[in-house]
């Protein structure tokens, strides 16, 4: 979708975070988003006259009443975030002025925006796609510096390029197909059936990379969840107060002190780990930990990664890892002993072994931790990847289509059916970056946007 949408309405709304700072922002944008300032702005400019991109210095007045000294940004259709004439107004960051002004537009013929709405005219506009429209909202969410790069690569448009470029790949093939529907009667062959499936299956394999891109996409966006887990006095505690570098949970020898599960993230090379400080699962009497244990195997099931933590002084609890194999997958429990410091000696097998006294064996953890997830997987900013859920069932559908396809050309079918397949495919593809969407998409995509982005 790149025509330019007409909009009669002007919105606006404030784009900064409520509560008290040293600025706050306004966003006004549509076709009376100059004017209905220019109501409102006492200063040297008349704004209705000043060139795009000028920053222009006076007062918000309110008939008679100076509310606050101000900022003007002026950004003229169709070079501006929204491709529609914009104003951004730069004031003292007080919530009480801020909500003053947007109440003064609202009475100069401006509405309040909707969620996502700013973002939502600039797709509508043109100025970028639907792939992107939705990076915008993980570059805001970006937690950590490889979430941030992948979230600029998405914004920066390699997925769309990527989409786009399989996308000629398959109207090219399309239409020689259909070429041959039209001249039937001729019995004209514009594409042999060994070429064309190369070429599918070509496309195939890229759109098969970018499908196992997923799972590593997804960690980049989203983090990793991570269950400390073991039986009481092992060390958990302590193992998230030394990654964490402070004193987070309580640590006693009595057990059970954690009764409840205690969440906090930490940045390891720039991949966010969600960690889990699990009460000790075991059978008690005590109905607040038993409340704790049950919290425990909730988050065991629903973790990426599980911490089996025993120490090198009690005996390994082959009914604990034989319930958490049932909670979760093997391949995700990762085997450690505490406590080595203690130099006791112990038969136990383990992934890793540490001590959350030293921090003895923390950094060979988080490279197990590492490898655990990724594989041998390698980020790279010049490499398109999935990250969204919605661009990766797109996909899905999209292989479906081509292996229908596929199957008709290697029987040799009508290209009629071979048809079908290749315009589904590439209306999958299209969904990606907004070639081909419907309004509910559009809306369930917009309305998790914040409001003023």
């Amino acid at each position: 979708m790149t025509n330019k949408i007409q909009t009669d309405d002007t919105i606006a709304a404030v784009a900064t975070p409520v509560g008290t700072g040293a600025i706050s922002i306004i966003r006004v944008s549509g076709p009376n988003a100059i004017n209905s300032v220019e109501n409102i702005f006492s200063g040297r400019s008349k704004l209705s006259k000043s060139k795009t991109h000028t920053i222009h210095y006076g007062k918000i007045i309110d008939k008679k009443n100076i509310i606050d000294d101000v900022l003007v940004f002026i950004f003229r259709a169709p070079n501006s975030y929204t491709g529609e004439d914009s104003i951004e107004i730069s004031t003292h960051g007080s919530s009480f002025i801020s909500q003053r002004i947007l109440k003064l537009l609202i009475e100069n013929d401006v509405r309040p925006a909707e969620p996502g709405e700013f973002t939502k005219r600039a797709f509508l506009n043109g100025r970028i796609d639907l792939a992107q429209a939705e990076a915008v909202t993980d570059v805001i969410n970006s937690r950590t510096e490889v979430s941030l790069k992948g979230a600029r690569n998405q914004l920066d448009g390699l997925l769309s390029q990527k989409v786009n470029s399989l996308r000629e790949m398959l109207i090219n093939s399309s239409s020689l197909v259909e070429l041959e529907l039209d001249f039937a009667e001729e019995d004209l062959e514009f594409i042999q059936f060994d070429e064309l499936k190369k070429r599918i299956e070509n496309i195939l394999n890229e759109i098969d990379l970018l499908i196992n891109s997923y799972n590593f996409g997804k960690v980049i966006r989203d983090g990793i969840n991570v269950a400390l887990v073991g039986l009481p006095n092992v060390g958990k505690s302590s193992l998230l107060n030394y990654i964490l570098k402070e004193a987070r949970a309580i640590v006693s020898k009595i057990p059970g002190t954690t009764r409840d599960v205690i969440r906090e993230e930490v940045s390891i090379d720039g991949i966010l780990f969600r960690l889990f400080d699990t009460a000790g699962i075991r059978i008690s009497e005590n109905e607040i930990e038993k409340e704790g244990v049950l919290r425990s195997r909730e988050v065991v099931k629903n973790s990426d990664l599980i911490l089996f933590i025993n120490d090198v002084e009690q005996e390994y609890p082959k009914d604990l890892y034989s319930e958490l194999k049932n909670l979760n997958k093997e391949e995700n429990i990762v085997s450690v002993i505490n406590k080595i410091d203690l130099k006791s000696k112990t038969q136990q097998k383990s992934d890793v072994k540490v001590s959350a006294l030293t921090g003895e064996g923390i950094t060979e953890l988080f490279d197990l931790m590492k490898s655990k997830v990724f594989g041998n997987s390698k980020y790279s900013e010049q490499n398109a990847m999935v990250t969204n859920e919605r661009h990766y069932n797109c996909l899905l559908k999209t292989k479906e289509s081509l292996n229908n396809a596929l199957t008709s050309v290697s029987n040799k079918m009508s290209g009629e059916f071979i048809s079908v397949d290749l315009r589904n495919a590439l209306n999958n593809l299209g969904e990606i970056i907004g070639e081909v969407t419907s309004d509910d998409i559009l809306n369930n995509i917009f309305t998790k946007f914040c409001i003023g982005k």
